[in-house]
């Protein structure tokens, strides 16, 4: 809907204007509405009609689209989806505008087409909520001033955008999956939305590797769901974890995209992520995945798109090597010392995914009072499975350190 009438509008703000109003006048309908987009659309095409006839210097246009009320072609000469684009790639490849900086770019995609909301942006930046708010009415009058009216991007913009589509795409895989464990409704599913808009991604680029590797990374993820909630609703560890649940099919079908992202030389961000994500898919259990191969693709991975996340995510594999090895000592003080920088002074996102694994720490090193403690502050942070999980282990290891 929004494409379509910012197509008509030539402004994405209009477009958002006028597609609330069709959305309340819809919810006011006395009938049923056999195809509510194209309804919408119309509905949203007759309020922008109907504001420019009271406008005074809208009159010619006003005299001009009272000839017309289909309200004529798109800006570009096209009716909506006439170019085969899925919608909401289309509107990324708009988002995603060189014109912005690529902070804006990522907020004005992840909201207006990706749904995100403000909050869940600023946890997947690291930003507060008010920051991100405003870059978004920036980077709305920002496309506007540069580009005018609202036109789709050619296949050269489109191929010099891909990158920070892909970002996008994955952002809002990850919000869903970190979010999301086990959602209520297809509607609350972002990351099996995000699957849909990477497959049309590898049908425009069915050959590029980071494209397929960006699918297979939420493919792999998705396929491993099943397995992430127990029987009393808490999130699982990756011990507890039911493998024989993964989805088998979708696991094949990510390990193929993985194939084909591996292929890249070098390998690029989302070709590394694939690789991880195949490591643990294979595995048999946890203590037989190659921690050791995953720990040198998070130092790839981390050289290539250094980040919070991944350096949390490395010190993780580091841990789980030296714990199935049989080694650590100075390893693991160091591990621990670097994700307690990360907890006291890393962004939230990645101040959360620390101070689990330092909890997991003490759990396996048999501190229970110290992994009550953690546990215990980490469910007043959490809601969910994820919530139920902490709140079971720090019950466990209070029990533990009870028992003496």
């Amino acid at each position: 809907m929004i494409r379509s009438l910012a197509s008509i509008t030539g402004s994405l703000d209009d477009a958002e204007e006028y597609a609330a109003v069709a959305f309340a006048r819809a919810a006011a309908h006395p009938g049923p509405i056999a195809d509510l987009p194209a309804w919408c659309v119309t509905a949203g095409r007759r309020a922008w009609i109907d504001a420019i006839r009271r406008q005074a210097v809208g009159r010619r246009l006003a005299t001009q689209l009272a000839a017309d009320p289909t309200g004529g072609p798109d800006v570009d000469g096209q009716p909506p989806g006439a170019d085969g684009l899925d919608d909401r790639v289309a509107l990324l490849f708009v988002a995603c505008d060189e014109a912005l900086p690529p902070v804006g770019q990522m907020v004005l995609a992840l909201r207006l087409v990706c749904g995100l909301s403000v909050p869940q942006i600023a946890a997947h930046l690291g930003m507060q909520d008010a920051a991100v708010a405003a870059r978004l009415t920036r980077a709305k009058r920002l496309l506007a001033t540069a580009r005018g009216a609202f036109r789709l991007a050619d296949e050269a913009e489109r191929a010099l955008r891909l990158p920070m589509v892909l970002a996008c795409v994955a952002g809002m895989h990850n919000q869903g999956h970190r979010g999301a464990i086990d959602p209520a409704d297809a509607a609350a599913d972002i990351s099996r939305q995000a699957l849909s808009i990477a497959d049309s991604l590898v049908a425009l680029y069915p050959a590029d590797p980071e494209t397929r590797g960006m699918r297979a990374v939420i493919r792999l993820a998705l396929a491993r769901r099943p397995g992430r909630i127990g029987p009393d609703g808490s999130a699982l560890a990756l011990a507890e974890v039911d493998r024989s649940r993964w989805d088998r099919q979708l696991l094949r079908d990510g390990l193929a995209d993985a194939a084909v992202a591996a292929a890249a030389v070098p390998p690029g961000r989302f070709a590394l992520e694939a690789a991880i994500s195949g490591k643990h898919c294979v595995a048999d259990d946890l203590a037989r995945t190659d921690w050791a191969g995953i720990e040198v693709l998070y130092g790839e991975l981390g050289r290539r798109w250094p980040s919070p996340a991944v350096t949390v995510a490395a010190l993780i594999a580091r841990s789980h090597r030296l714990r199935y090895a049989g080694n650590g000592g100075e390893e693991d003080r160091e591990v621990e010392s670097l994700l307690t920088g990360i907890v006291e002074q890393g962004p939230a996102y990645a101040s959360r995914d620390a101070a689990l694994a330092l909890a997991d720490l003490d759990w396996h090193a048999g501190r229970w009072a110290d992994a009550a403690a953690r546990y215990a502050d980490l469910a007043e942070l959490l809601d969910g499975p994820m919530r139920a999980f902490c709140l079971r282990r720090a019950r466990e290891a209070a029990a533990a350190a009870a028992d003496g």
